[in-house]
């Protein structure tokens, strides 16, 4: 691969994480060479996360692949349709069609164990006045629903560390779907207890993605940062030629 047409990795978190839950996949993209920008996504809501993300993409010179996990596959379904983004990877995500929210994708399917581990909290809306919602995980069962293959004594951390979500983005349409013009990857981790694994293969099946398959929970990259890495290796290499 020439240094021109080296793509930079850009790796989106989802909800109730923040960047440094690609701790483990980070070390490996360097090693193959390739340059990474894990950025802090601002979980405020799809559209305004997605114009983030995509505000970074548009400052990258040359190619970009788009990395989400969770509610980060949102992210970069809306904003994987930058130019200069050649492939999007989904990663335990939701691969939403244009004009669906979250809350539709989710209730085609039966709740997962999420479902009765959210708790609200009121906080300052963005305006002078008012509230909004955030939501998160409650702490004694973040490890069991999120991280259930993860050291003990991390999932303790990532319990108490969590990145909330603002509760407007479950309801917000994707005003675009770039895997309907983008190659795209996507990983199912088939012992995921925050997203219904069916929930994830649907959206992945839709989209005529190249799919695997990883016995893992919900944070597949800390478990198998590995697996990880070798599937957006993956999306390079298919891209790049």
């Amino acid at each position: 691969m020439s240094t021109a047409a080296r793509p930079t990795v850009v790796l989106v978190h989802g909800a109730f994480a923040d960047a440094s839950s690609f701790a483990g996949v980070i070390p490996e993209l360097l090693a193959r060479g390739l340059d990474v920008v894990a950025p802090a996504v601002p979980n405020r809501s799809l559209t305004g996360d997605a114009a983030y993300i995509a505000s970074l993409v548009r400052q990258i010179p040359g190619p970009v692949i788009l990395v989400g996990h969770s509610y980060g596959g949102a992210v970069i379904t809306v904003a994987g349709v930058e130019d200069n983004v050649t492939a999007l990877v989904y990663l335990a995500g939701y691969a939403l069609e244009k004009g669906e929210s979250l809350g539709e994708l989710q209730g085609r399917f039966p709740d997962s164990d999420l479902a009765s581990a959210l708790i609200r909290t009121s906080v300052p809306a963005d305006g002078p006045t008012g509230t909004d919602i955030d939501v998160s995980v409650l702490p004694d069962r973040f490890p069991a629903v999120f991280a259930a293959d993860v050291d003990p004594r991390l999932a303790a951390v990532l319990a108490v560390s969590q990145r909330p979500l603002a509760a407007r983005a479950f309801t917000e349409a994707a005003p675009a779907a770039a895997w309907q013009t983008k190659p795209s990857w996507g990983l199912v981790a088939t012992a995921d207890h925050t997203i219904n694994p069916d929930v994830e293969r649907y959206g992945y099946e839709r989209a005529g993605m190249t799919t695997v398959e990883v016995d893992s929970s919900h944070l597949v990259m800390l478990s198998h940062p590995r697996r990880v890495a070798g599937l957006i290796e993956d999306a390079v290499r298919a891209t790049s030629r």
